[in-house]
């Protein structure tokens, strides 16, 4: 499968388009970035040619990999979709349940395959907790993931805007939403700086919490989930020194839907259910109650 990397900033490079470019059964045809010279200079460093035109780089690949801001990222989803090419989206899939809304529409209307860049989900560490705790009678769970982002690679403008939220939340509702179910109300509170800590409402009646920031000293910083149940707390201690490895795997798995014509546990449909919870987080955060997840 021919794929085109959608984006030249720093997780462009060090992990889509490197993954990509070593990618045992894919290939990397071209880079596409707003800025030409960009993009041409990070298809220089793998020998592709770099595009400003979307079409033009659309007609060389059978898929997308798409590693820009989540604003930008739902035009280009709508586009690639309508020309018939695959999609490897990251993380959250829109910065609203509209935006959500048309990556979904674009996404079905084409029957197009779609994966959703979870990177924990995957990773064989993931896989087999996921596995454990679907052996566990479950009365809840918790999730901490506290950064600090000032000076790091990923300190964007987006992520300044939005914060941790939206930035790593998607990544804890990736863990908690399979193993808990669906989330039906939420419960928020603001901490220092961007830090959140939300109460979510499972609709099997059990509930977990999280706890997210971008803005805890260094020596702070750290990361770890946790279900528990009849056979106690099965823990994760995420991998996140492993993003080309596990982008890897998400290309496989996408080529895999592609040929198939089937659907993925992490697809646009998925991608969805999480930006919803975002979303009624957001407004819990505002209002100071406890908010119904909308549909």
């Amino acid at each position: 499968m021919r794929f085109g990397v959608l984006g030249t900033g720093h997780w462009a490079r060090v992990v889509h388009a490197t993954a990509l470019a070593g990618h045992p059964s894919a290939s990397l045809a071209g880079v596409w970035g707003r800025d030409l010279e960009k993009a041409k200079s990070l298809g220089a460093e793998f020998d592709v040619p770099g595009y400003a035109d979307l079409g033009a780089l659309l007609e060389q690949v059978d898929a997308v990999s798409i590693a820009v801001p989540p604003d930008v990222q739902v035009p280009l989803v709508e586009q690639a979709a309508a020309a018939g090419k695959h999609v490897l989206l990251e993380k959250p899939i829109g910065l609203s349940l509209a935006d959500a809304d048309r990556v979904v529409t674009a996404v079905r209307t084409a029957g197009v395959a779609s994966v959703v860049f979870f990177t924990f989900r995957f990773q064989t560490g993931t896989s087999s907790w996921l596995a454990q705790a679907g052996r566990t009678l479950l009365a809840g769970g918790s999730g901490t993931w506290l950064s600090a982002l000032a000076g790091s690679p990923f300190d964007s403008a987006w992520r300044r805007k939005h914060g941790a939220l939206w930035d790593i939340g998607p990544h804890a509702l990736s863990l908690l939403l399979p193993t808990l179910g669906p989330v039906t109300t939420v419960q928020a509170g603001g901490g220092s700086g961007d830090t959140v800590h939300l109460v979510l409402h499972h609709e099997a009646g059990v509930t977990s919490t999280v706890t997210l920031s971008h803005s805890v000293a260094p020596m702070s910083t750290g990361i770890e989930f946790y279900v528990h149940g009849d056979a106690g707390r099965v823990v994760l201690l995420p991998d996140t020194e492993h993003p080309v490895e596990a982008l890897t795997v998400a290309v496989e798995e996408l080529a895999a839907a592609a040929v198939a014509g089937g659907t993925h546990p992490c697809d646009v449909g998925f991608g969805r259910e999480v930006v919803a919870v975002l979303a009624t987080a957001q407004r819990a955060l505002a209002s100071g109650c406890r908010e119904p997840v909308g549909s």
